[in-house]
């Protein structure tokens, strides 16, 4: 994988007055892990983004700051939705020599042909795993192509996946990550259910007005 290098600085500025460093196009965030104490860092916002925003959790980023670079994973990013910029980074120092544990999304690709020669219904499962291995052997995430999944009862699971021998997936190997099912009917019960509930709830009463009446 190749490497992806992203300038740091020392950050002085903390709390809500790190509203200043943004509006000056510069992007907070914090510095922990191996060896490491949180150490508050600042980024160019642009250079940031355009960088993070073709990494996954899993993705191993080298952080250059006072001229010592440092590998390192992206544990957290906040966001500002409505205007789609970065607000907060966390990144968590790894060591090269050990093996950490990690979530690697898996990402599903092509279409199943049974969805349309069947009418099948594509019910996912676990969409992510759970692995352990160095952190330069981490993938970015799991391609899982389903174009082979012709009719119902089709399915990819765990044991499915292809995994690099460096990598140990944890997960149990019979949990399902997607599979094919047959459509079903049911919005017709709630329906019939509602026709009948009231049939037996009005017998009820009328029974009880008999009953009044004898008395």
């Amino acid at each position: 994988m190749e490497k992806v290098v992203l300038k740091a600085d020392h950050r002085s500025v903390t709390g809500k007055k790190v509203g200043v460093l943004r509006r000056q196009g510069m992007l907070p965030g914090v510095l922990y892990g191996h060896n490491v104490k949180p150490t508050p860092i600042v980024m160019n916002l642009r250079e940031a983004t355009k960088i993070l925003s073709g990494l996954t959790a899993s993705s191993l980023i080298t952080i250059a700051l006072d001229g010592k670079e440092q590998a390192a994973l992206v544990r957290e990013k906040q966001k500002n939705y409505i205007r789609g910029e970065l607000l907060h980074v966390d990144f968590q120092v790894v060591s090269l020599t050990e093996k950490i544990r990690a979530k690697v999304a898996i990402e599903l690709t092509s279409e199943a042909p049974a969805v349309k020669d069947f009418n099948g219904i594509v019910v996912t499962g676990v969409n992510e795993l759970e692995v352990e291995s160095y952190p330069q052997d981490l993938p970015q995430r799991f391609i899982v192509d389903i174009s082979n999944l012709a009719k119902i009862g089709d399915g990819v699971y765990v044991r499915d996946i292809p995994v690099s021998n460096k990598v140990e997936v944890l997960d149990s190997p019979d949990e399902m990550v997607v599979l094919i099912t047959a459509a079903t009917e049911e919005e017709e019960v709630p329906v019939e259910a509602a026709v009948e509930e009231p049939e037996v709830i009005e017998k009820g009463k009328k029974e009880e007005g008999e009953e009044e009446s004898a008395e």
